[in-house]
């Protein structure tokens, strides 16, 4: 089984962020006590992978996140044990501690090297903490290390992302995860984006950064088996492919989501922190749910393959002229069993998933 744990507290919300979290950081004691009541409720099997996601999970002191990996009780001796982390959280003795919680991989969220970058979208670190904070999570002994970037923010130019693609490949990091920002809803940087304060990258750009991207991360032997993950041989993520391969997970936490695949139900909590942790107290779970019909399942079994590199299985996909159109023109090929996109493809991605759904 593989376990979601949502802590939704942050220090301070990027300018891009949408996610649910909170600002307000004086309930973890009682939001801590509500993940470990929860999950007494929910717990199903041993645990292959448990994933600390947020807001910043970083934020707590590791002996709540022990407390929380104990609860689950059955884990697996191989299990992946995933945090997310900000840099400016991650001194020797926090990472020390938390290796000694049970945590055994770290996904940090540096985004840019560029400190003019990391101020322009909302970030609390700089670029030399983030150096510091991954070589000191590799003397801690952490050997499976990931790290977030971002490409087409505001101001950032192909230089400037060149050189935050060398400086992670030259620290050693197993893994690495790049997206492309997308300027939400209600967020800082949109609100900005509409009173024409920041440039929003055209398209060009935004290929060619990608572009860069990928034949750097294989020129340094990297993997690319998702649209947007990098990893060293045997580094892929185990949890987030979950999501991905049509696997079981249980969510929990305040907006956590959970996905029953046998019975095909999607049920997510409620996103408000006080009616999780009240309800939790009462012994309920709020949640609300979903029954995924067949349809929905073909649909997103289509639109998650395709993203991998293992692609979609040839059966769930219906012989149409745009699937031939892309056979030929080799954005997508046949891998026997498979259908899987090219890079070359990737640039229209959203378009083969609706020519093929």
């Amino acid at each position: 089984m593989h376990y979601y744990i949502h802590i939704p507290f942050c220090v301070s919300r990027c300018a891009y962020c949408d996610f649910f979290s909170t600002t307000s950081l004086e309930r973890q004691t009682e939001y801590v006590a509500a993940l470990v009541r929860e999950i007494g409720m929910r717990r199903n099997g041993t645990a292959d992978t448990i994933y600390f996601g947020g807001g910043t999970p970083s934020v707590l002191e590791p002996d709540a996140i022990r407390r929380v990996i104990e609860a689950i009780g059955s884990i697996d001796a191989s299990a992946e044990i995933t945090l997310e982390a900000n840099p400016g959280d991650l001194t020797e003795d926090k990472l020390r501690l938390l290796r000694q919680a049970g945590v055994n991989r770290l996904s940090i969220g540096i985004q840019s090297f560029d400190d003019i970058l990391l101020r322009r979208i909302g970030r609390r670190h700089n670029g030399q903490q983030a150096l510091h904070a991954i070589r000191d999570a590799q003397s801690a002994g952490f050997d499976n290390v990931s790290i977030d970037l971002m490409y087409g923010l505001p101001g950032q130019d192909m230089t400037t992302w060149q050189k935050d693609i060398e400086t992670a490949l030259q620290l050693g990091i197993q893994h690495l995860s790049c997206y492309c920002l997308s300027y939400e809803q209600g967020t800082r940087l949109t609100l900005q984006l509409e009173r024409g304060e920041v440039k929003e990258q055209d398209e060009d750009t935004l290929n060619d950064m990608y572009d860069r991207l990928c034949e750097q991360t294989e020129q340094a032997g990297y993997e690319h088996y998702e649209v947007s993950n990098f990893a060293l041989p045997s580094f892929h993520s185990r949890h987030n492919s979950s999501y991905w391969t049509d696997e079981p997970y249980i969510g929990v936490g305040a907006g956590a989501h959970s996905y029953d695949n046998e019975r095909r139900i999607r049920s997510w909590n409620v996103s408000d922190l006080d009616k999780y942790i009240s309800a939790i107290s009462r012994g309920e779970r709020p949640y609300e749910q979903e029954l995924v019909t067949d349809e929905q399942h073909r649909m997103e079994q289509i639109m998650l393959g395709l993203r991998t590199n293992q692609g979609v299985k040839k059966e769930l996909v219906a012989d149409n002229a745009h699937l031939k159109d892309y056979l030929s023109r080799g954005m997508i090929i046949d891998t026997g069993t498979h259908y899987v996109v090219t890079r070359h493809g990737i640039r229209l991605l959203n378009r083969i998933v609706e020519h093929l759904v």
